[in-house]
């Protein structure tokens, strides 16, 4: 199968004329999950890196098993106030309001090379907001990976002059 074959579309969700693509009927499948994982690591290949960063809760379901097939760390990226140590957070716009991401102000050492790893990018936000804190600690990412990307909500207009793949690509929002 497809990595496509194991995505539900649900018309109609959250809102009408709204698909919702479901993430979660892929990593309900040991295959679907396989296949997932090896098409994202597929994606650095060749690519020079020292670490893999996450957000929660989707990104470290991905992002954690390709650290470990590469031997590399793993820097979780979390809302605030859910990391113990002494963090640096950005704020970042939502669709309604504002968000908060932080991560801890020691887990990225400057002149390191970053790999972000997430399930989906739509409008790219949370993308940015996440190389705004890698690179606010001195670091550089060096690549993007997400298993799915909704292209109608323009997220790679945020995000130019990166390196961003998606397994998946849908035209829509």
């Amino acid at each position: 199968m497809k990595i496509e074959d194991y995505v539900l579309s649900i018309p109609d969700f959250p809102e009408p004329g709204i698909v919702f693509r479901d993430v979660t009927s892929i990593l309900q499948d040991a295959d679907g999950l396989h296949l997932a994982v090896d098409l994202m690591q597929e994606k650095l290949e060749g690519i020079d890196f020292d670490l893999v960063v996450g957000p929660e809760s989707r990104g470290f379901i991905f992002g954690v098993p390709i650290a470990y097939n590469m031997h590399k760390p793993f820097i979780p990226v979390r809302k605030e106030g859910k990391l113990p140590r002494e963090t640096v957070s950005v704020e970042y716009e939502l669709e309604y309001g504002t968000g908060v991401l932080e991560i801890h102000k020691d887990a990225i050492k400057p002149g390191q090379r970053v790999v972000i790893i997430d399930d989906l990018m739509a409008t790219g936000g949370t993308n940015q907001a996440i190389i705004n804190l890698v690179e606010s600690l001195g670091a550089t990412v060096v690549k993007t990976v997400f298993l799915m990307e909704l292209k109608g909500l323009k997220g790679r207009d945020k995000l130019v002059g990166y390196d961003v793949e998606s397994i998946i690509a849908y035209e829509g929002k």
